[in-house]
């Protein structure tokens, strides 16, 4: 996917992305995000609220890089890892969150993928997903 992002943060800038986001959405729509796992559901909930007024990625993707940072966040604290630059040509943003054992997850394509996909998009999987390859090789 191709998109004109008119921010696209550096690692360095992805925290602070995700705490503007916050204030905005909570000023726009009241909306409580708190980094926690379970305020991934409160994303999609906007995610998706996009969606069904039929916005588009080319629209929303400064938004949507926003919210997939915030996400980034939520996996930074609660399942480990650093943001880091990525040479994945196939991603929406060059930046990817490097879990510990050296694996990449990208939250913010996830959150892009939440808004063509809606519900088969699921942020909430994602995350899960990647807090269980953590916890599989921090047993193995």
């Amino acid at each position: 996917m191709q998109l004109h992002v008119n921010h696209s943060p550096d690692p360095g800038e992805a925290a602070r992305f995700a705490a503007d986001i916050i204030e905005m959405a909570a000023d726009i729509s009241g909306a409580e995000l708190d980094y926690s796992p379970a305020s991934i559901g409160v994303i999609e909930d906007i995610v998706d609220g996009f969606r069904a007024e039929g916005a588009t990625s080319g629209e929303m993707a400064d938004s949507l890089v926003a919210f997939g940072c915030y996400v980034g966040e939520v996996v930074i604290r609660h399942v480990g890892g650093s943001w880091q630059h990525t040479t994945d040509a196939l991603r929406v943003v060059p930046l990817a969150v490097r879990l510990p054992g050296q694996r990449d997850c990208h939250p913010v394509d996830w959150v892009f993928r939440r808004l063509e996909l809606g519900s088969r998009g699921s942020i909430r999987e994602l995350y899960e997903a990647a807090l269980a390859s953590v916890a599989a090789e921090a047993d193995g």
